[in-house]
Parts: structure tokens; sequence; C-alpha cells
């Protein structure tokens, strides 16, 4: 399944995860952990362990950065 990826405020990736892959596939296929974001459908959060219901979605990262 090919899924659209819009990462809020940083751009889009398209990614292929299994057909019965869950938000938290997707998640880990663009490079984040489910934990430091939240997957929105229709901007609506989505629990990470449901199955994939559609073609595209945005991350929307709570943590980002840090100072030093």
């Amino acid at each position: 399944m090919r899924v659209t990826v819009e990462i809020v405020g940083e751009g889009e990736d398209e990614v292929v995860i299994d057909d019965d892959g869950t938000y938290a596939d997707v998640v880990r296929a663009v490079g984040y952990s489910p934990h430091e974001v939240s997957v929105l459908v229709d901007d609506s959060p989505v629990p990470e362990d449901q199955p994939v219901a559609v073609d595209r979605v945005r991350v929307l990262r709570l943590i980002k950065g840090g100072t030093r």
C-alpha cells in the first residue's frame, strides 16, 4: 500500500507499507517514533495501532530539536 505522508512544516514523502500495516508502520517508514508524533487523518488524530485505511496522512511532530 502506498501512503503519502505530509510531515507538517517539513514536506511530503511517499512510503510503501504492507496492506495490513498500521499508522505506527507509516510513522516508522518516514523515520520517526510513534512516541514523538501524532498521525492525523482529515485533521483528526488516529491511534497508532489502527490499520491504515487512507492513502494520505499528516504527521505532526510533538517533539522537535532542543537547545544547548
